[in-house]
């Protein structure tokens, strides 16, 4: 089958390259000029384990081409995916001007019969504004579906080839067979296709990564309450997560969820209720309890310093809102930066992979450097704070840290290192939920 993919980002360079991997002829097609030129040389412009070694094979096996010319790189093709961004306007609804802006374009390019598919996450009714757009213009046979994607950045290779489900909004059976076809790869495998409404695709998405997020809020809130009343919240995660009713993921607890869909996608979700009249109560406690736990180690480390920060120098380990990303759209490292240099601290900071995106957010701010490597972000700093759980830092080297920090001093954002064993090396340790090690 020949597809099409509006958009190159993390969901639809990754749409794109797993479908060609299926054997389809694959067009992916973006208006950044350069990054189609570095994409066709079979280089990523984002980062995702696997991912450029499958572009690079299906690149070689002329299956997946690159393209910033719309009108040909949608010709012929028999489905066409809007992997664009939707990003959150000031009064958390979502931007929509990318998708019905191509929308528009659409309809005066099409001459065969296509299934369009909303492959970004948008509110309930975006298929029909997407149908309205293309058919003001259009002159041939359509249909507009939703098909929300599921996948986890640092894993989205593997969940787009084995996912858990396939969600499909479609009330069109020449739409429904189409995609039957286009996903029997996958369904061979035992993934169930979903076949609903598209209102209900589209709030399906929503309602997942909210859930989602608000099982991660109230272990955070859990992980507070154990900090007060003397509980360990890791016995806890273990003895709640073995109820086969709650399950064991998304029950760590952290300093707060980040990423470019949580925080949108709730932002969403509360508006939509606001738009229909309803006040969405859970909704609107676990915005407010994110936005508390972002803040939370920064305010652990300066009740450690009795309110004085000025002049203190603190390493920070990871960037990335998780670990295997180059992501950093509303990590809580960017909120313990902000405050941090506010409140007159220095900052020598590390990541595998997002620093690059974090000198761009922060260009020219004094007091924030970047370190080459881990060890060297520890120079003459008074404590470490941890806020990624990259496994490259879960086994360091502790004669290093304690060289280099001036004093033993961790403070633990993502619960990496077992107190008892930070005891034993002397350090005064601080994390999520759990008691402190003096």
């Amino acid at each position: 089958m020949k597809i099409a993919v509006i958009g190159t980002g993390y969901v639809g360079l990754v749409t794109g390259t797993c479908f060609a991997e299926v054997g389809n002829e694959v067009h992916c097609i973006d208006i950044d000029e350069a990054k189609v030129e570095q994409m066709r040389s079979g280089k990523t412009p984002i980062y995702e384990p696997g991912l450029e070694e499958m572009m690079q094979r299906n690149i070689a096996g002329k299956r997946l081409h690159f393209t910033t010319d719309l009108k040909s790189g949608i010709d012929g093709a028999q489905a066409i995916f809007l992997a664009l961004p939707t990003p959150p306007n000031e009064d958390g609804s979502a931007d929509l001007s990318y998708v019905l802006g191509v929308a528009d374009q659409l309809g005066l390019l099409l001459k065969d019969y296509v299934v369009i598919l909303n492959k970004s996450t948008v509110p309930v009714g975006t298929a029909e504004k997407v149908h309205k757009a293309i058919a003001a213009k259009a002159e041939s046979d359509f249909d507009v579906a939703s098909n929300p994607e599921f996948l986890r950045e640092g894993n989205a290779v593997k969940d787009f080839m084995e996912p858990d489900r396939i969600v499909v909004g479609a009330s069109s059976d020449k739409a429904k067979k189409l995609l039957e076809e286009l996903y029997e790869p996958f369904t061979q495998k035992g993934a169930p296709l979903i076949v609903m409404d598209e209102r209900s695709a589209e709030l399906t998405k929503y309602a997942a990564n909210s859930f989602l997020a608000a099982k991660i809020s109230f272990m955070n809130e859990i992980a507070n309450l154990s900090n007060l009343v003397g509980a360990d919240v890791d016995s806890i995660r273990l003895g709640i997560g073995s109820d086969p009713r709650i399950g064991e993921r998304f029950l760590f607890p952290g300093i707060g969820y980040g990423g470019s869909c949580f925080p949108k996608d709730v932002l969403a979700l509360q508006k939509t209720a606001v738009e229909n009249g309803y006040k969405f109560r859970t909704i609107d406690a676990l915005i407010e309890v994110n936005e508390h736990q972002k803040r939370i180690l920064f305010n652990r480390v300066k009740d450690y310093y009795k309110g004085d920060l000025s002049g203190k120098k603190f390493a920070l380990w990871g960037l990335a809102y998780k670990p295997d990303t180059d992501d950093i759209r509303e990590a809580p490292s960017l909120y313990l930066i902000e405050d941090l240099l506010n409140a007159g601290a220095i900052v020598s900071a590390y990541d595998p992979e997002a620093m690059n995106n974090v000198k761009k957010r922060f260009a020219g701010k004094k007091g924030l450097s970047f370190a080459d490597d881990q060890y060297s972000a520890l120079d003459d700093a008074d404590a470490l704070l941890i806020v990624t759980e990259w496994p490259v830092f879960r086994e360091p080297d502790f004669d290093q840290i304690s060289k280099k920090l001036k004093t033993k001093t961790v403070f633990d954002g993502r619960n990496i290192y077992v107190p008892a064993e930070m005891k034993d090396r002397g350090f005064h340790y601080e994390s999520i939920g759990r008691n402190t090690i003096n």
